[in-house]
C-alpha cells in the first residue's frame, strides 16, 4: 500500500475475489494429479514447530461421495463438486519433532543441535495439555485448507469450506485415527453459473485496533 492506494497482485486478487461456491458442474472432474497438487500447496502452509500434523482424505469417487453426503447435512456440494476433502488435523505430538525436522537438517537449513531447542519447548507446550493438542490440530487443518482455497481460486476452481457434518460419523465412516480431528470439509471443482461474487465485509475500522 502506497499513499493510501492499494497495490494488487495475483495473490491478492484471488483473496479479494473468492467466494464460497454453491453451484458446481457435476459432470466435471479433477485428475488425481490435480488433487495431489492442491494438497501439496496446502501443506506449504505454516504449522507449529514444523509438526505438519494434518491429513487430507479426498472423496472423489461416487461411492465415497455417497458415503459422505448423508453425514454432512446432505449438502449438494458433496456430490456435485469434483472432490470434497475431509481436512484432518492431528493432535499435536512433540515426540515427532525430530523426525519432522530431520529433512531440514539434511538439507542444511537447520543445524542438528537446534532440533532439541525445538523439541523441548514443543514438549512443554503440548505434552500435558490435551486441549492445546486439539487446538493445534484445528489450527493446522485450517491453515492447510485456507491455502487450498486460494490455490483453487487461482486455478479457476470454486471451493466451499463446510463445518456442517457429524464429526463422529465422519470419524467412524472414514476410519480416522484416534489422534485425528475432522476439522472441516472442503469441496473443490469447476463451477457452473449462479454463484455469488464475494460478499461485502465489515469495515476495517470496525475490526482493527492500532495500538
Amino acid at each position: 500500500m502506497t499513499n493510501g492506494t492499494t497495490i494488487t497482485n495475483a495473490v491478492i486478487e484471488c483473496i479479494l475475489s473468492r467466494s464460497a461456491a454453491k453451484y458446481y458442474d457435476p459432470a466435471a472432474s479433477l485428475s488425481d494429479d490435480q488433487i495431489r497438487e492442491l494438497v501439496r500447496i496446502g501443506t506449504a502452509a505454516p504449522t507449529s514447530f514444523h509438526l505438519q500434523n494434518w491429513r487430507f482424505i479426498a472423496a472423489r469417487s461416487p461411492e465415497a461421495k455417497a458415503r459422505l453426503r448423508p453425514i454432512a447435512w446432505d449438502q449438494p456440494a458433496i456430490t456435485e463438486a469434483a472432490v470434497t476433502f475431509i481436512v484432518c488435523g492431528q493432535l499435536a505430538d512433540s515426540t515427532v519433532v525430530p523426525e519432522r525436522l530431520a529433512p531440514l537438517v539434511e538439507a542444511g537449513i537447520m543445524q542438528a543441535n537446534m532440533v532439541s531447542e525445538w523439541e523441548i519447548p514443543a514438549r512443554d507446550l503440548y505434552m500435558e495439555y490435551p486441549q492445546r493438542q486439539r487446538d493445534e490440530a484445528v489450527r493446522t487443518g485450517t491453515f492447510g485448507a485456507a491455502a487450498m482455497i486460494y490455490a483453487a481460486r487461482s486455478l479457476g476452481l470454486g471451493s466451499t469450506p463446510m463445518i456442517g457434518f457429524d464429526a463422529e460419523a465422519v470419524h467412524r465412516e472414514f476410519r480416522l485415527a484416534e489422534d485425528e480431528v475432522p476439522v472441516m470439509l472442503l469441496s473443490v471443482g469447476p463451477e457452473r453459473p449462479g454463484n455469488w461474487a464475494q460478499k461485502p465485509r465489515r469495515p476495517v475500522a470496525d475490526v482493527l485496533d492500532l495500538v
